[in-house]
């Protein structure tokens, strides 16, 4: 190989790199991983077999299938994480469900590796959300950015300026408690 072709075969790694960093970002990432890699022990020990010198120990339980269909879910769930990143917070509850329910089904949630890394995947799963663009600002506005925070209340000076006391209420819905309607409507 020659130099040329080592320094653009860097370039292009590092474009790779930084593609998958973005795309990484834009989905909740380690919650699919966790919850992928959690369905594995909850679906391969109940068909294990363990070899100790010339005694075989079979770990096949009753509930070798819903053993298997609870790691098959968690796979798939961790996948939807990745691919369809606006499902995650169904596909967070399903996997930390299904953990919960492979305690009882699958020797202890895959001997409580598997139940530990989807309960902890689908709980970032569900918590995960995306991010705001640069430009846009935070909900209600920043501290000390200079801009009042609109918390629907009216100013007392625009109170005043409009002629009325600052206790009175601007309610325009007919519902107030100074009419005795206390936000009731009636039917009919």
């Amino acid at each position: 190989m020659s130099a040329e072709a080592q320094v653009g075969l860097g370039d292009k790694l590092g474009r790779m790199r930084r593609s998958f960093r973005g795309w990484r970002g834009q989905r909740p990432f380690w919650g699919g991983l966790l919850t992928l890699l959690g369905g594995i022990p909850i679906m391969y020990f109940p068909y294990a077999n363990l070899t100790l010198g010339t005694m075989t120990i079979r770990m096949a339980t009753t509930a070798g299938a819903g053993s298997l269909i609870i790691g098959v879910l968690l796979v798939v769930l961790g996948l939807t994480m990745w691919f369809q990143p606006h499902s995650r917070v169904f596909a967070g509850v399903a996997a930390i469900l299904l953990g919960l329910v492979s305690l009882v089904v699958s020797n202890f949630g895959g001997f409580v590796i598997g139940f530990l890394l989807a309960l902890i995947g689908g709980a970032l799963g569900v918590s995960w959300a995306p991010a705001r663009p640069a430009g846009e600002p935070a909900k209600g506005g920043a501290k000390g950015s200079g801009d009042p925070v609109d918390d629907g209340a009216p100013e007392p000076a625009a109170a005043a300026a409009a002629g009325r006391t600052s206790g009175e209420q601007d309610d325009l819905s007919g519902t107030s408690p100074t009419n005795g309607t206390n936000g009731r409507h009636r039917a009919g």
